[in-house]
């Protein structure tokens, strides 16, 4: 995880401009058990750059990316 955030976040300096801290010092990781855990943590990650006032709305958010279903 930290290689990955260390890379990303110079790509993301260097290609948006961006200055100062991209990511969170830590990281959580969560094992979804059922579909309502999927569908809580869904929401939380969905809501993310509205509660980083980064937008007004999801669908604003030009960056959501697709969510698979759970099987």
């Amino acid at each position: 995880m930290l290689a990955w955030k260390q890379w990303t976040s110079k790509r993301i300096k260097r290609e948006c401009g961006e200055a100062g801290a991209v990511w969170q010092e830590e990281f959580f990781d969560h094992v979804l058990r059922s579909e309502e855990s999927y569908e809580e943590k869904r929401e939380y990650i969905l809501l993310n750059p509205v509660r980083a006032n980064l937008t007004k709305t999801v669908e604003d958010w030009p960056w959501q990316g697709e969510i698979e279903a759970l099987l």
